[in-house]
């Protein structure tokens, strides 16, 4: 007998349809299954074999093919199991074949429980969009798959493949999965303070123009000095995800497999933090499973590099494509995959390797020739695609002990969000699709929306001609600019508006010379 069940797989960032075909024939007891499944898919046949004969079903004594159809796409996991248990049962005439508009995703124990897998959420959105009417997931998959049913697909939770056989027999009915309601603002709650930053006060500016304007930021100090406590500050001052922003980040960790279990959409912005030893294979992502990298784990939020000159010249440039494109492309022999990456970079360094440079109480210990090598390590066109560098100084004791309490994430966050709303509203019109804040303008809408006063303008053609700024650079200054001018309010950029935008520049305050 001929069977076939629905199911799906990855590719990507995107499900796509599978067709589990079996057929049980004569000839001696065989088990083949074909469709260019990899080791995980290949050794189903033991879980499954176990699981029929434990759930209390005949393991059939004749010749059994499997093929997962497309045969010309790899298929890689253990979220076949289900359905292909489903498909021997049905083969075999130990049950109905299920309706054609139902699908099955589901890895398998020996006892024939269901377990977790990756990438539900991607999968079930396909699904969804191939008009599939019941999905049928492990228990611990069915809160994000019940965020890409709607009303036209019904999500059920199972935690044994029984209860899947009695709910398709009519048995024992299963529950559908409702959505977990989506808050946004509770993301809030997770990230730390900025009232807890002593001092900093350029610093702490610099991180409003990075949340308001979506901007790269660079700092520069000695230890110590509350570059990392700024950095992971910044979550807490963004806008909140967009429902659209979060479908994108969870199918992200969804297929990396750190989505945590019952869990829905997520509502907190990413904030990733590598170690300086990591790989660039580690940032970009790839792999033999073509697993998605720091890069897109950052995709919508915060991509923190502490130690910057630290990490390997290779691992740092592979940051150039996303952060100038908002999307990576991974290459292997195996196929190539596209992940979004539209993070933002936050990195910090020491002036030189002790430390100590420029420090007004402590001597620096490295020599001109150690401070310009490490400094070297951050290239050029990385650093041109930075918005905001600060250097920060040692904060004074008085500062510390002051009794004039710092300014508050709540407080910060208000600013970021009028800034936003501007935005929001401006980029509106048409000609602005896809962008939702100024760090995102291409060099054309830049033009039309960064008009500049007379005095401006001279300012801008002067530093253009004494810095030797590339024209990355001058778009750049500009966007910064425009941040400058919506968080006051005006229409033109100004002077003032100018000079806090170069002020920030990065290349200059990197670049030494002795």
């Amino acid at each position: 007998m001929y069977s076939v069940l629905k199911s799906y797989g990855l590719n990507g960032l995107n499900g796509f349809a599978v067709a589990v075909e079996a057929d049980v024939s004569g000839g001696l007891p065989a088990f083949s299954l074909v469709g260019l499944p990899d080791s995980a898919v290949r050794e189903s046949g033991d879980r499954v074999r176990s699981a029929v004969k434990n759930l209390g079903y005949k393991w059939p004594d004749r010749h059994i093919t499997v093929n997962l159809a497309p045969a010309d796409i790899r298929k890689s996991g253990p979220i076949y199991d289900l359905p292909l248990l489903l498909a021997v049962l049905a083969s075999s005439g130990q049950m109905e074949e299920p309706p054609a508009d139902a699908a099955f995703l589901g890895e398998l124990a020996l006892d024939g429980s269901l377990r977790p897998v990756s990438g539900v959420l991607p999968m079930a959105l396909a699904a969804a969009a191939d008009g599939i009417r019941s999905l049928y997931v492990p228990a611990e998959n069915a809160a994000e798959a019940a965020e890409a049913g709607g009303d036209a697909m019904q999500v059920y939770p199972a935690r044994t493949a029984r209860e899947v056989v009695d709910a398709l027999r009519g048995l024992v009915p299963l529950s559908p999965a409702a959505p977990i309601p989506f808050d946004p603002a509770s993301g809030w709650n997770a990230a730390p303070d900025f009232a807890d930053v002593m001092g900093q006060p350029l610093a702490r500016r610099a991180m409003v123009l990075a949340a308001a304007g979506g901007h790269n930021v660079l700092l520069i100090g000695a230890p110590g000095t509350g570059k990392s406590m700024l950095a992971k500050r910044l979550p807490g001052i963004l806008p909140p995800l967009t429902r659209e922003e979060a479908v994108e980040t969870t199918k992200i960790y969804s297929i990396a497999g750190q989505l945590p279990k019952g869990r829905g959409l997520i509502s907190a912005r990413p904030f990733r933090s590598p170690h300086h030893s990591a790989s660039a294979a580690a940032l970009a992502g790839g792999g033999t499973a073509f697993r998605p990298g720091e890069c897109s784990l950052a995709d919508c939020g915060v991509l923190f590099l502490d130690e910057l000159p630290e990490f390997s010249r290779d691992s740092l440039e592979v940051l150039r494509q996303p952060l100038e494109d908002g999307q990576i492309t991974v290459s292997r022999a195996a196929g190539s995959a596209t992940y979004p990456s539209r993070f933002q970079l936050v990195a910090a360094m020491n002036p030189c390797k002790c430390g100590y440079y420029g420090h007004p109480t402590r001597p620096c210990t490295c020599s001109p020739s150690a401070v310009r090598q490490y400094r070297s390590r951050v290239s050029g066109p990385l650093l041109d695609r930075i918005d905001l560098c600060v250097e920060m100084d040692p904060v004074a004791f008085d500062e510390l002990h002051t009794s004039t309490p710092a300014e508050s994430s709540a407080d910060l966050r208000k600013q970021v969000l009028a800034a936003r709303a501007v935005q929001a509203r401006r980029y509106a019109a048409p000609g602005y699709e896809g962008v939702r804040c100024n760090a995102q303008l291409t060099a054309g809408q830049v033009r039309r929306v960064c008009r500049m006063t007379p005095a401006a303008e001279r300012l801008l053609r002067a530093s253009y001609d004494t810095l030797g700024l590339s024209a990355r650079a001058h778009d750049r200054i500009l966007r910064v600019a425009r941040t400058v001018a919506d968080l006051a309010g005006k229409q033109l950029l100004d002077e003032e508006a100018l000079l806090e935008a170069l002020q920030y520049r990065a290349q200059e305050k990197v670049d030494l010379t002795f």
